[in-house]
């Protein structure tokens, strides 16, 4: 038997029957509709205000992180590699927030815009700087105390830990996002 080498060649008795079975059928006419494939639409980056919803909900849930010389935090399931690679900067700090000098709702406020843009931009590292309260009534780093707490919060937040002095010490903190 021959073997056929192209796959649109087709047995003449093949074509004979297929032409006998269309010689009444009668083309439709053109349509004056054009079919148009819908687009997906493009996801809407999370306003702030959800960022911020998102960190009240669990407000009662998640008390302030006790704070002490070399505080950090690391979301269940995440490898204490993870935090290990975090404190040695394995990666590289994308961006950073200052919040010296604001009020806690000014602070929150800002850190959810922060963590808005740093989702938009899949940035992974990043770095907040909260101060060490040396102004702050009784020289108590209310920042420092509330912070915490508020990156437990969001979702996106792997882990994080105490800057090395050279990135402001126990005045910041370095924060691993998922991608």
């Amino acid at each position: 038997m021959p073997k056929k080498d192209d796959a649109t060649a087709s047995d003449p008795d093949d074509q004979t029957v297929f032409r006998a079975a269309m010689q009444n059928v009668t083309p439709l006419p053109p349509s004056d509709k054009v079919i148009i494939k819908q687009r997906k639409p493009q996801p809407k980056p999370r306003h702030s205000n959800q960022v911020v919803g998102e960190m009240d909900k669990a407000a009662d849930v998640f008390p302030d992180i006790a704070v002490d010389d070399e505080w950090s935090f690391l979301r269940p399931g995440v490898s204490r590699q993870t935090l290990r690679r975090l404190r040695n900067r394995y990666w590289v700090v994308q961006d950073h927030l200052d919040l010296h000098g604001l009020t806690q709702d000014a602070a929150r406020q800002q850190l959810a815009l922060f963590l808005e843009h740093a989702a938009q931009n899949r940035y992974q590292c990043v770095l907040i700087i909260h101060g060490k309260g040396l102004s702050s009534a009784n020289g108590i780093p209310v920042l420092k105390y509330r912070i915490g707490g508020w990156l437990v919060q969001y979702s996106a937040v792997l882990a994080f830990c105490q800057a090395r002095p050279e990135d402001g010490g126990s005045g910041a903190i370095l924060v691993l996002l998922k991608k």
